[in-house]
């Protein structure tokens, strides 16, 4: 049950899962003195607050940890004049309203308070009679102040003024406005301008409180100046008993109590009920116990429920199940490199949803309204329909896309739901040694790990068509369906003779057609008739005109260098990765050496390419997802390629692939490429060359626009023309009037100029796609880690 077959066996042509690259690390010394903090830790949710949060289904993209749709629907907007006209007109309003009835000059606007109170409270001329009647009038009059601060705050927006003309100009300006606001209705209360100070202390038994009475006085204080605190406390931005500020506050917003599960009920998914259900309550105790104890982590629990659900299908597992964990608790059915957590996270995941954290869409006009403000994630839902980001050198391709996403992957398959194969320069930032099972180092001799040349292909047509695709799929002229006949015609052979595929120095020797490897090989194959035929097929065709035999003995040269001595090991002696462990939940890294062999290097990531289209078609067992990322995957592409990518997505499996530009992609093949992929990343910075290419692919949307005319107005009486000139003479402009034409028209979601030049730096452009064909329009994105 623990290892399911895959902790035997060290190379991977057989489809098992090698051991790590690297023998797990000594623990670390323990200080006798940890070193202080710089700052407070970030409050982080425990295990059961984690695993409880509600996760409801939501658009593409949409981080799903504790996620509210956003209500309501977009205000029309407003312009800073409009609001500030409006605010400083209500407010005008409000206070000459407000006079007029405090002052008596509206009559019966205290008719409805003495229909309602006693008739001995009130004089015949309808003033108060006691101090009952004056605690009803100033009463009546809070109520009436109250009334129409709120019904006047309401008509000019003074909310929205406030947090779009004051409190947008930083913390500081908030702080100085919600002071002044405060200092404002202080002054109020103090000159009783407002009746409440009259109210609460002139009708106080001062001689029946006695001692009591100074206490009295100051609640009475607290109960006044309170409310002036609190608005001071709001405007200032404070949301909550923890002191956050508003935009803190919503970005971790705890999820809605209603939705979550009640803590150690019978639904609390901490208490494993699926397990209770099943008769495993021992077992369910014993996790329990765990999670309890801390001893448990994030992926633990997913690994352990992908565990039983796969008891589930297949019931006969069950003992086994129940005997591991009740010997490992948290560790049972562990990955087969033994590892329970990565070194170290770059980003925030939920392993629940499978989800990584990106960035934040930003609130603004160019994305839609309900998705404003809401985090961005990625998951293999979107992932198995590829991605493709574009973006120049230094926009944060590798450290706020590649990393996270190779992350992510690289903890569900500890969890064993994902295999990933991360492809990139040596020296790339995509992750520490110790968080891949397997790092093949081409061209280091340090290397623990061979790549596996042939894919961990038997078939001869099949490995000929792979290389075909690698060596020669870029070069213009070239027909790659006869290349991978003219590799069959040797591979075929040199396998029946010697039951292995050439290595690269005996495979050179066979395209460059040298007489003693031919020779040798004829007599190897005696008696096989049809491999001889084969043999005497590409000796005939070596040296024609359309032989695509110098070309692939040019690129198979570029592997004939003494830096790449005993890799692409064909004996057996070596440690060989192959792509055939798709199957498995692996974690590989392949470093290029790009710097020296750039040519070389651009190869194999075409090979693996290749093999990957191929290994992912032809798994059997699809459970598990299988990814691909290139960190950089210029002049990677091929036609075959290409059209392998956009069948990956019924096969469970996506790839990643970053360029610099779309020029490291042949033209014949950018629209293609565009096509081919679910998901669409441009990042600040992009030419608009590349940006037209984009702006194709999203295609267009009916917006509505308006078109302000403004036209002279001639007057005709001696008065308005006098007004007029006067007004011409004082504005410096005639006087007109604005004719609105409002209209539906076809464009841009974004325009080849807007991706070049109004993309902020840390920002991208993200459409994203599912497997099952839904949809996110472009959004722009506020990366992680950028401000």
């Amino acid at each position: 049950m623990d290892t399911e077959g895959t902790y035997d066996g060290h190379a991977t042509r057989s489809g098992h899962v090698p051991r790590p690259a690297t023998p797990p690390p000594a623990p670390p010394q323990v200080p006798s003195a940890p070193p202080k903090p710089v700052h407070a830790p970030a409050a982080v949710p425990t295990l059961a607050d984690w695993v409880c949060a509600p996760r409801p289904q939501a658009e593409p993209g949409i981080w799903r940890f504790g996620y509210e749709p956003r209500q309501g629907e977009e205000a029309e907007a407003a312009t800073d004049r409009s609001l500030l006209t409006g605010a400083v007109i209500s407010f005008l309003a409000c206070v000459l309203l407000w006079s007029l009835l405090t002052n008596h000059y509206i009559p019966y606007a205290d008719v409805p308070l003495k229909l309602f109170t006693p008739r001995d409270w009130w004089e015949f001329g309808g003033g108060a009679a006691d101090h009952r009647g004056m605690a009803a009038l100033q009463t009546y009059e809070l109520l009436l102040t109250a009334v129409l601060v709120f019904w006047f705050s309401r008509l000019g927006s003074w909310g929205l003024a406030f947090e779009r003309l004051v409190a947008a100009r930083g913390h500081g300006a908030r702080v100085a406005g919600a002071a002044a606001v405060a200092l404002f209705v202080t002054m109020l209360l103090a000159t009783k301008t407002l009746p409440a100070k009259d109210l609460l202390f002139s009708h106080l038994p001062y001689r029946e409180l006695g001692a009591a009475v100074t206490l009295s006085v100051n609640l009475l204080y607290v109960v006044l100046y309170g409310p002036v605190v609190y608005l001071f406390l709001r405007l200032a931005g404070w949301r909550g008993r923890h002191g956050r500020t508003a935009p803190q506050a919503s970005a971790a917003a705890a999820p809605a109590d209603a939705a979550r599960p009640e803590a150690g009920g019978p639904d609390d998914p901490a208490r494993w009920p699926q397990l209770r259900g099943a008769g495993l309550g021992e077992v369910a105790e014993r996790l329990e116990a765990e999670a309890g104890g801390g001893r448990m982590n994030d992926v633990d629990y997913t690994r352990i429920r992908r565990a039983w659900d796969s008891v589930r299908v297949d019931p006969s597992r069950m003992r086994a199940f129940a005997d591991a964990v009740r010997d490992k608790g948290a560790g049972a059915c562990a990955h087969p490199s033994g590892a329970r957590d990565l070194p170290v996270r770059a980003a925030r995941h939920d392993l629940l949803a499978r989800q990584v954290l990106l960035g934040t869409v930003e609130d603004g006009t160019r994305n839609p309204y309900s998705r404003r403000g809401t985090a961005l994630a990625l998951d293999p839902d979107v992932l198995g329909t590829s991605l493709l980001a574009v973006g120049p050198s230094g926009t944060g391709k590798t450290r706020q896309l590649v990393r996270p996403v190779v992350e992510s992957l690289s903890l569900q398959a500890l969890a064993g739901q994902a295999a990933v194969v991360a492809v990139g320069a040596a020296g790339a930032q995509l992750g520490p040694d110790a968080a891949f099972d397997v790092v093949v180092r081409v061209g280091d001799p340090a290397s623990v790990y061979d790549l596996d040349l042939y894919g961990g292909a038997t078939d001869p047509d099949e490995a000929a068509t792979l290389l075909a695709e690698a060596f020669v799929g870029d070069v213009p002229g070239i027909d790659v369906r006869r290349a991978a006949t003219a590799l069959a015609q040797l591979l075929g052979p040199f396998r029946a003779a010697y039951e292995r595929f050439p290595a690269v120095p005996e495979l050179r020797e066979l395209l460059d057609g040298l007489p003693t490897a031919f020779d040798a090989l004829r007599r190897d194959l005696a008696g096989q008739h049809a491999m001889l035929r084969e043999l005497d097929a590409r000796a005939r065709q070596h040296g024609a005109p359309a032989d695509p035999g110098p070309a692939l003995a040019d690129r198979v040269a570029l592997l004939d260098r003494p830096a790449f001595a005993g890799f692409f090991d064909t004996t057996g002696q070596g440690r060989p990765f192959s792509l055939r462990a798709l199957e498995h939940p692996i974690r590989v890294r392949v470093d290029l050496p790009e710097r020296g062999h750039a040519d070389a290097s651009r190869m194999l990531a075409r090979l693996l390419l290749a093999q990957f289209n191929a290994a992912a078609a032809a798994r059997t067992d699809r459970s598990v997802f299988a990814f691909l990322a290139f960190d950089d995957a210029s002049h990677t592409l091929t036609a075959g390629t290409v059209r392998g990518v956009q069948r990956l997505r019924s096969a469970h499996a996506g790839v990643l692939l970053t360029l610099r530009t779309l020029d490291d992609v042949p033209e014949a093949l950018r629209t293609p490429l565009l096509g081919s992929v679910g998901c669409r990343m441009a990042f600040s910075g992009v030419t608009t060359w590349d940006g037209k290419r984009f702006a194709e692919a999203w295609g267009t949307e009916w917006v509505e626009t308006r078109d302000v005319t403004h036209r002279t107005v001639f007057a005709d009486q001696p008065l308005t023309r006098l007004m007029h000139s006067f007004r011409k003479l004082v504005t410096g402009k005639a006087v007109t009037t604005d004719a609105v034409t409002v209209r539906q028209v076809e464009r841009e979601r974004w325009s080849a100029s807007d991706l070049a030049h109004a993309v902020p730096p840390g920002h991208a452009v993200l459409s994203l796609t599912s497997v099952r064909g839904e949809r996110a329009a472009p959004l722009l994105v506020r990366l992680a880690g950028t401000s």
